[in-house]
């Protein structure tokens, strides 16, 4: 290969992270061609793109995760190169070799790099060969319950379950009690298998204090590496990333420099060539020390969290992949890279926190993102998210010259956030940036966990975001200040217009004030945004003895999925908080449970059903009393 830059890239992915690869292939004036499932026609990645190819139905596996179709798209449209992102196809070696046998440039690593490092166990063996200090654990070929049951006791409580093809947290489960044990294994071998076609697992110590922290490495196809620092990943919910940080707070010149010689010494180790992530584990509990910090894994790909890496060192690391893959050299030495200042990136998805986190889908009437920031979005208002694909919808990225300045900026952008009818996370993030120990850097990866309740439930709204939505949703004749009802504000000694809303189960009667930026609803409700949250206000009094959700006996499908477990059987007593159904969706497993002591009456669902949301899926009775 030659120095000159690749002229035309199809990216196989889509989203935020196919608008920010267009953006670098933009600015370097190579062209770029987009995919898409039928789902995602008039998603903002397609329009971005000089062209674009449809490659199959909704469903990613009959879509993107389609490597002929992808292959076939390339030839049609003459893309010399292609970038897969992440997720999906970016760490399948055969996938990558199929992209090179077709005469195409494959911008990540060599096939053989992506399997060293893509199965947990052989990848630990590899490193510990190497002289990277890999974590306590269970590596072994022998998958029995019995043996594994065994090893775990062995490691000693609390253990971690971990899928070997694993990544993103699917197949993970931490077990605290022998009891636990055989259930957890069945539940993460099922999501591997799932997630990855491959159920087998291997066991960790599980650290109690535990705190992830990665290395962005980079090499070229001359055999030289260098590294980019570290970021820091802790705070996570369900072992799934939320908020990720560069530089790692509390972080040690000697400590740095032990484990970033760590990571570059696993990337030589495989011959590494493009852009990588050697993700650790270290044991905090007595601060940021060499000798406590692990290697877990190493992520054959960009990131999602990079954006951090890139404010902090000045570097655009899409372009490096791109020259790198062109086979130029590394653009930097390692004496050349350096750290400016703090950034913080939070994930902004398309969920409920107070319905723990369940995805929101559907159309996205009004959607408006701050500014002032970098803001890397897959989705515009006017769009539509969809139940098919992650729901991660955009990513916020604060960088200053300090990381206390850097949280405020980003926790006011979290606040800033708009969205309606579909849910976010934003005013969960702005309230978790707040967080005195946030602020002070004292986070591991059950920070979000052990304030999750505080965390997540709804806040009520301010009396001035009442008044805009009364102002919004009065008449404008009882809003002038002429009206019979308006001039009961201006009368000496009169106490100024009321309105009573409805907000959820809540009664508000509030002034009346100006409408400012509430958005109405066809459905006659006002829409008030306030610190992240959408608050819905209308003028009709909710039912006094409305009964709770469950209440009613009907256990309901909260969203579209698939059944992957049934325990409730007909005649069966169950109490109160008891597993029932267990249902996949969004690439993750919700478990339904009984919401009083009782009876199982009807059971409407078996395994493998694809059901609706809000279809029936079992009815409970009471238990008599007595």
């Amino acid at each position: 290969m030659g120095g000159d830059l690749i002229g035309s890239l199809l990216i196989a992915n889509r989203g935020e992270i196919a608008r920010r690869i267009i953006r670098t292939a933009r600015r370097l004036g190579v062209r770029t061609v987009a995919v898409y499932s039928e789902a995602d026609a008039s998603q903002p990645h397609v329009r971005d793109a000089d062209a674009a190819a449809l490659i199959g139905p909704p469903p990613a596996r009959e879509s993107y995760l389609r490597g002929e179709a992808i292959l076939e798209a390339a030839r049609a449209s003459g893309a010399e190169a292609i970038h897969p992102g992440y997720g999906f196809l970016s760490e399948n070696a055969d996938f990558a070799e199929a992209v090179i046998g077709a005469g195409l440039v494959w911008v990540g690593p060599p096939p053989a790099a992506i399997r060293a490092m893509g199965l947990k166990d052989a990848a630990k063996r590899l490193m510990a060969a190497a002289g990277v200090p890999v974590t306590p654990g269970y590596l072994g070929d022998d998958q029995s319950p019995a043996t594994l049951a065994r090893e775990a006791a062995a490691i000693g409580w609390p253990v971690l379950i971990k899928a070997v093809a694993g990544g993103g947290g699917k197949g993970m489960r931490r077990v605290d009690r022998a009891e636990d044990f055989a259930g957890a294994l069945d539940s993460a071998k099922r999501e591997a298998a799932s997630a990855f076609g491959d159920d087998r697992v291997l066991l960790e110590r599980y650290v109690t204090r535990p705190r992830h922290i990665e290395v962005q490495v980079f090499g070229d196809a001359r055999g030289a590496v260098v590294h980019l620092f570290e970021r820091d990943c802790s705070l996570q919910r369900r072992h799934q990333k939320v908020v990720e940080e560069a530089p790692a707070p509390g972080m040690g010149a000697a400590t740095r420099e032990s484990l970033c010689a760590a990571a570059v010494r696993a990337a030589k180790a495989v011959d590494y060539v493009g852009a990588g992530t050697v993700e650790f584990i270290a044991d905090a509990s007595d601060g940021l020390r060499a000798d406590r910090i692990w290697f877990m894994e190493m992520n054959t790909r960009l990131q999602v969290e990079h954006p951090v890496t890139e404010a902090v060192t000045g570097l655009d690391l899409v372009e490096w992949q791109l020259r790198v893959a062109s086979g130029e050299p590394l653009p930097l030495t390692q004496d050349q890279i350096a750290i400016r200042g703090h950034a913080i990136e939070a994930r902004l998805y398309a969920e409920d926190p107070a319905r723990g986190f369940l995805p929101s889908i559907g159309p996205l009437a009004h959607f408006a993102l701050p500014a002032g920031l970098r803001v890397d979005a897959g989705v515009e208002q006017g769009g539509e998210i969809s139940p098919f694909y992650d729901a991660m919808i955009a990513k916020l990225i604060a960088h200053a010259p300090t990381r206390g300045k850097a949280a405020a900026k980003l926790s006011a952008a979290c606040r800033a956030v708009e969205a309606w009818p579909v849910k976010t996370n934003a005013a969960f993030l702005a309230r978790l940036l707040d967080e005195p120990d946030v602020r002070a850097g004292l986070v591991d990866t059950g920070f979000i966990e052990a304030r999750l309740d505080a965390l997540a439930a709804p806040v009520p709204p301010s009396a001035e975001a009442a008044a805009r939505a009364a102002g919004a949703l009065m008449p404008p004749e009882d809003r002038s200040p002429w009206s019979a009802r308006g001039l009961a504000g201006w009368r000496a000694g009169a106490a100024p217009a009321t309105a009573t809303l409805q907000h959820g189960d809540r009664i508000v009667t509030s002034a009346i004030g100006a409408p400012g930026s509430a958005v109405l609803t066809d459905d006659g409700a006002a829409i008030v945004f306030e610190a992240g949250e959408a608050l819905a206000f209308t003028r009709t009094l909710a039912s006094d003895d409305a009964e709770t959700q469950g209440g009613d006996g009907l256990l309901l499908a909260p969203m579209p999925g698939r059944i992957v477990q049934v325990t409730a059987s007909a005649g069966a007593q169950v109490s109160r908080g008891q597993p029932l159904v267990t249902l996949e969706a969004m690439k993750m497993e919700h478990v339904l449970v009984a919401p009083f002591d009782g009876v199982v009456e009807d059971v409407r669902c078996v395994v493998g059903d694809q059901v609706t949301e809000g279809a029936m899926l079992a009815r409970l009775a009471p238990s008599p009393p007595g």
